[in-house]
């Protein structure tokens, strides 16, 4: 029988760290959030049984200060750590660290995150397990010479991509040989500054590919499955922004194929616990093996709408020693599923992240619909960290049924005080290209190149102002300055703006 931990320590902030939360009171565990000071009055501190400061805003002082966490765990009696995504989720040194100081590392072992994370080791890995890769580079280097010929050879156009790279950095598109080497230059510096490692390879360019992977789960007893697949074409900056389930690509034995590949990948690395393959799938319907991110995926609340799996409770069960609570037959996929990521950014402004106060939101609901937050009506949102502020999660019958509902949803959508793309989803799944399937990695690019917002004919304005008035309510909240005494965090009294009592009659 499996020992359950005793206590968890969240290693992250935001809707992410509330979704951890969730999961672990869904069993019975209590956590422990860690904060920065700049978070403070978060929504992850709000909600969490203990938290702890870790230091200042800036991440390398807080979120990442593997010393500083590992002992907020010890501190709290934590025999767990989970690190949901981005920051130390997949920094396999930190798993090790875990290990050492005798915590459990909610996630696989750190050598399996060590090799998945270099993307040459993880190709010529792929290669002996007999998974697809783009051609190109078997290692990386820095002779441009050698860079040329390996062009020459796969054909230009080409990509250069840093070695221990992901989030889109360090990577350049090449046209022709006269462009190399300064494109070289170019991603080299930027691997070394995002990553602190220059190391750059080449590839063949897909043209035009769509981005789909696969959610695959390993455990410590030598079992591996797949959850079927999620389609994120749908990207500003190499980062995605709508992602769905099932792809309206795949064919049922194309499907079949590329979890059967994507499941060779987990036994290849020995991988344990959730994880997501990623593949290119090309226009004549080849897919080769991309990446795999050794972690939970932002996206993953639409693979367990359309499975009927909780991801964030599974990891935390086999993390414990079980074996995995469902083998690959028990899944199927029902209806369709579509996720859009809300950030606080200005899609009219190439995306520019955009920071404040939210005075007054209001969150959509309805039959199908679910919004994994990280956000209330009076939080701040930081300069410091991603923009995120939180996902909206459509289900339906089948993909009409989803997109529909979440064009719904969009509308209900109101956030005041910073700037979001609600405005900017919601033509995207408008438009007819989305509405037809044909949704590839290019399609912001081509499709909504000059984006700007509609001019609106004031239907809404009387709900508007009524929302101003409430947000200019709510902004009282803001001049809480002691709360509720050494915690700092205001009260609910005190959150709520001027009030009374109101005597009946």
């Amino acid at each position: 029988m499996t020992t359950m931990f005793d206590k968890i320590l969240i290693a992250n902030r935001g809707e992410i760290a509330c979704r951890i939360i969730h999961a672990c009171r869904e069993i019975g565990v209590p956590s422990v959030v860690v904060y920065s000071e700049a978070d403070s009055k978060a929504l992850h501190v709000l909600q969490s049984d203990e938290a702890v400061c870790v230091g200042p805003p800036a991440p390398l002082e807080s979120y990442l200060a593997i010393d500083k966490i590992i002992s907020a765990a010890k501190e709290t009696g934590c025999d767990a750590i989970h690190p949901g995504y981005g920051f130390l989720a997949e920094n396999h040194e930190f798993a090790q660290r875990c290990k050492d100081e005798g915590l459990v590392f909610i996630g696989s072992g750190a050598e399996s995150i060590r090799l998945m994370g270099n993307k040459v080791e993880a190709r010529q890995m792929m290669i002996k397990a007999g998974v697809p890769v783009i051609p190109g580079m078997h290692a990386s280097a820095a002779d441009a010479a050698l860079f040329a010929e390996e062009a020459e050879k796969v054909g230009y156009p080409v990509l250069l991509k840093a070695a221990a790279g992901g989030g889109g950095k360090g990577i350049r598109t090449v046209q022709k040989v006269e462009e190399l080497e300064s494109a070289l230059e170019g991603a080299m510096r930027e691997a070394k500054s995002a990553f602190g490692d220059d190391s750059v390879y080449l590839e063949k360019y897909i043209d035009c590919p769509r981005h789909i992977e696969f959610q695959v789960f390993g455990d410590t007893h030598g079992n591996a499955v797949h959850l079927f697949e999620r389609e994120c074409s749908i990207q500003r900056r190499h980062q995605k922004i709508i992602e769905e389930t099932p792809s309206t690509a795949l064919t049922p034995e194309t499907r079949i194929k590329m979890g059967e590949a994507a499941v060779k990948v987990v036994k290849a690395c020995n991988y344990s616990n959730a994880g997501t393959v990623e593949f290119l799938f090309d226009k004549s319907g080849n897919f080769y093996f991309l990446e795999m991110n050794t972690r939970i995926q932002v996206e993953h609340p639409i693979t367990e709408m359309v499975v009927g799996v909780d991801l964030v409770v599974e990891q935390i069960k086999v993390a414990a020693g079980a074996p995995l609570s469902f083998k690959q037959d028990d899944f199927a996929q029902t209806g369709h599923a579509i996720e859009c990521r809300i950030y606080a950014e200005d899609a009219a402004s190439n995306f520019l992240p955009a920071a404040g106060t939210i005075h007054y939101l209001k969150e959509p609901t309805g039959p199908g619909i679910r919004v994994d937050s990280g956000i209330y009506s009076g939080a701040e949102v930081s300069v410091f960290y991603d923009p995120i502020l939180s996902k909206l999660i459509a289900w339906g019958p089948d993909r009409e049924a989803a997109r529909k509902r979440m064009i719904e949803a969009l509308s209900e959508y109101v956030v005041l005080g910073v700037t979001t793309q609600i405005d900017y989803l919601r033509d995207v799944l408008g438009h007819d290209e989305f509405i037809e399937g044909r949704t590839y990695t290019d399609f912001i690019p081509t499709h909504m190149p000059e984006w700007s917002p509609a001019v609106t004919d004031g239907d809404n304005l009387p709900f508007v102002l009524a929302a101003g008035a409430l947000a200019s309510q709510l902004s009282t909240r803001a001049n809480v300055s002691a709360g509720d005494g050494e915690s700092g965090m205001p009260t609910p009294w005190e959150t709520v703006g001027k009030w009374e009592i109101g005597m009946g009659s």
